[in-house]
């Protein structure tokens, strides 16, 4: 049974590195995009699958992908594509990602999946677990959680215009990001065949 430590700097640089990862302020301009098409995002439920997702693969992550046999670079590769489409989204000003599920799903994908709970955060989450307690781990996932629950205080500060540039920003950001994700995660899929 594993000891729950908790260390202030441990916390401190987990919170950092995760806060990163999970990129909380690239979020901003997503979430809002979506709510400008008219997608319902309800923060306080994005916020508990979020953790609820964290948790179990805090403590499961391994194994559950062991299970479907599925190695941490396809999955990494998968949500890099998910991503890439979102970036063009948000740069072009169409549509490709239709959410046809019941009211409030949005909330669940993209947004948990993969943009906040996807493979970036899952391989972090499982190397900050060689590194650091497992209390400061999870405080540091706690606090992250609840700025993600109030993501909205920043969207109120930005006002339409801040929104606007923040997104098309964002947009190449995350075009960037889902380049690199894949190409890296591609690189280590072909030499383990």
């Amino acid at each position: 049974m594993e000891i729950i430590s908790f260390r202030f700097q441990d916390f401190l640089s987990a919170f950092i590195i995760l806060f990163a990862v999970i990129d909380i302020t690239g979020l901003t301009p997503i979430i809002i995009d979506m709510k400008q098409k008219g997608q319902n995002i309800i923060a306080w439920k994005a916020a508990v699958y979020s953790l609820v997702t964290f948790l179990a693969f805090l403590f499961m992550g391994n194994m559950i992908l062991n299970l479907f046999q599925v190695d941490i670079s396809s999955f990494a590769i998968a949500g890099a594509l998910v991503i890439f489409v979102m970036a063009i989204e948000m740069l072009l000003g169409v549509e490709i990602f239709r959410n046809d599920g019941p009211e409030g799903a949005a909330s669940i994908v993209p947004i948990v999946f993969p943009l906040i709970a996807g493979a970036g955060s899952f391989t972090t989450l499982l190397s900050l677990r060689a590194l650091y307690g497992l209390g400061s781990i999870l405080a540091a996932l706690f606090l992250n959680i609840l700025v993600i629950r109030n993501v909205h205080i920043l969207e109120r500060a930005l006002g339409k215009t801040g929104v606007y540039v923040l997104r098309k920003f964002f947009g190449i950001i995350l075009l960037a990001l889902s380049v690199r994700m894949f190409l890296q995660n591609l690189s280590i899929a072909l030499e383990s065949f």
